[in-house]
């Protein structure tokens, strides 16, 4: 027992920088949120709902994490901060990471039947802050779901998504994916394949601006002189006028 809960605090500090030592991470909410889902999750099974929900309702007050009684949650689940909801009908695999504000939610089933309602992700999953994944999509293992991205439908295994609705970048996963990657981003390389040529796009477009505002000047500087001319001609004294030839 005290071996698994070394492992565990472990693992923590191996995706974490931010703690010098395993007592640290005795403090952090996900893993104290953790803790009393194990337990609320066994009396679940055990068909003890009511006293489950009562164990969930303690966790959620302490920890701000809700976490249903009934998700199945493997090995090593971190939740880095807080603020996070996962549904009754979540199943999420092993060395899975959440950061703050992520909600696995439920879709509105319309046969009337619960059913399966939430998502699934399987291993080494990563999901940024804010993001939400809603309804019973799969989420591939090493899957990276970026911060505030909206997912509805399945991931393929190893992809990045981002956006609203989230879409892939197309950053084969081979190309960064490593055993674990902080904050479910790759950081050095671009999000989007576009690289230097967003920059040289910018420069493009700033060039055609340059360009046009040129045109611009120089047509009301063409305008302003013909104005001018006009104004001359009209204040130029009129030709006298012979009568009586």
């Amino acid at each position: 027992m005290l071996g698994n809960v070394v492992r565990y605090l472990d693992s923590v500090v191996a995706r974490d920088p931010a703690p010098r030592s395993r007592w640290e991470v005795l403090l952090y909410p996900g893993v104290w949120a953790l803790f009393w889902h194990r337990i609320a999750h066994a009396l679940f099974r055990a068909d003890l709902f009511l006293l489950a929900r009562v164990v969930n309702h303690l966790s959620r007050f302490l920890t701000a994490i809700d976490i249903h009684p009934g998700a199945v949650i493997g090995k090593n689940f971190f939740i880095d901060h807080g603020f996070t909801v996962i549904g009754e009908t979540a199943t999420i695999g092993n060395n899975v990471t959440i950061y703050q504000c992520v909600t696995l939610g439920g879709s509105n089933p319309t046969n009337g039947v619960g059913g399966k309602r939430h998502p699934t992700l399987l291993d080494n999953v990563i999901v940024g802050s804010g993001a939400q994944i809603i309804g019973p999509v799969t989420i591939g293992r090493r899957a990276r779901i970026g911060a505030s991205a909206v997912v509805t439908e399945d991931v393929p295994e190893g992809a990045t998504m981002i956006g609203l609705k989230a879409r892939s970048t197309l950053v084969k996963a081979e190309t960064y994916a490593k055993d674990f990657m902080p904050y479910g981003t790759p950081c050095k390389e671009p999000c989007e394949p576009v690289g230097g040529q967003r920059e040289q796009r910018v420069d493009e477009l700033e060039q055609q601006v340059a360009r046009l505002t040129a045109q611009v000047e120089a047509l009301l500087a063409e305008r302003e002189h013909e104005r001018a001319d006009a104004g001359r001609l009209h204040e130029r004294p009129g030709e006298p006028v012979l009568k009586g030839i």
